[in-house]
């Protein structure tokens, strides 16, 4: 049998080193969310100037949050977006996340920049539009639904053409659609309350966020299983046979 071209994890940058040493890295979390041992997933490092898999390399690409800020566009970010935007021209199947979202965002025409307000650390309600109630992806969530969030940055317009699905009374534009192969998210879907708790806390960049008291509150908080549910689903979708298999079963959406 011909073995399935992998999912490919673009990992946009490494965790400070003490949340790293503790809980792994962007690719680890992903991994676990999905049920597969990292071996499994095929892991691009464009910050570490490692090549990017042609297209015909991988079933679809998710593209992982980062400590980096899109705005400052550098290098290695750049000819990620433009990579980014050839796959959702080809149809391929691309998923970004936190980073990955603002990224493809501004592959693709969109203005990013900082929150108005500040950071969003922790745990937020999320509101679907009626485009959102309707997309296939998100099809079975409830119209408010709980999410992790950590970002400093977010999409500040959304490029032509893209279809606004959801956010945030912050910000508005947490959840959106290219076509039908590419969907993009702010939320995190692979955090547990202990990585959100340590991002919230914001020790490892020197920049706290949250107090002891709501950083463990966080770290105590139930697991949010839509979020979850919506990248499994997406793999499940798109990702071919093997991932199939190994999501199947979604059932944590109602």
């Amino acid at each position: 049998m011909i073995p399935f071209p992998p999912v490919v994890i673009v990992q946009m940058g490494l965790p400070p080193a003490p949340l790293m040493q503790r809980l792994g890295d962007q690719a680890d979390w992903f991994a676990a969310a999905l049920g597969r041992q990292r071996s499994e997933l095929r892991v691009a490092q464009p910050f570490l100037d490692e090549p990017l898999p042609r297209a015909d390399d991988f079933s679809l690409a998710i593209v992982t949050g980062s400590w980096s800020m899109v705005a400052d566009r550098e290098p290695w970010s750049e000819r990620t977006a433009a990579w980014l935007a050839e796959l959702v021209a080809q149809g391929k199947p691309v998923l970004g996340v936190c980073y990955g979202h603002q990224l493809m965002a501004h592959a693709l025409g969109g203005r990013v920049g900082d929150l108005p307000g500040g950071p969003e650390r922790g745990v937020f309600a999320l509101t679907l539009t009626a485009a959102g109630r309707r997309d296939p992806l998100l099809q079975g969530l409830p119209q408010h639904f709980a999410a992790y969030l950590s970002h400093a940055q977010a999409v500040l317009e959304p490029p032509a053409g893209a279809q606004w699905l959801g956010g945030t009374g912050r910000d508005a534009y947490q959840l959106l659609r290219y076509g039908p192969n590419a969907f993009s998210m702010q939320p995190h879907p692979e955090f547990t309350p202990a990585i959100m708790a340590a991002c919230a806390a914001g020790r490892e960049n020197g920049n706290a966020a949250l107090d002891d008291r709501s950083a463990e509150q966080v770290a105590q908080s139930p697991w949010l299983p839509q979020p979850h549910a919506l990248l499994r689903r997406f793999v499940s979708l798109h990702g071919g046979r093997r991932a199939a298999d190994a999501v199947a079963a979604v059932s944590v959406l109602g």
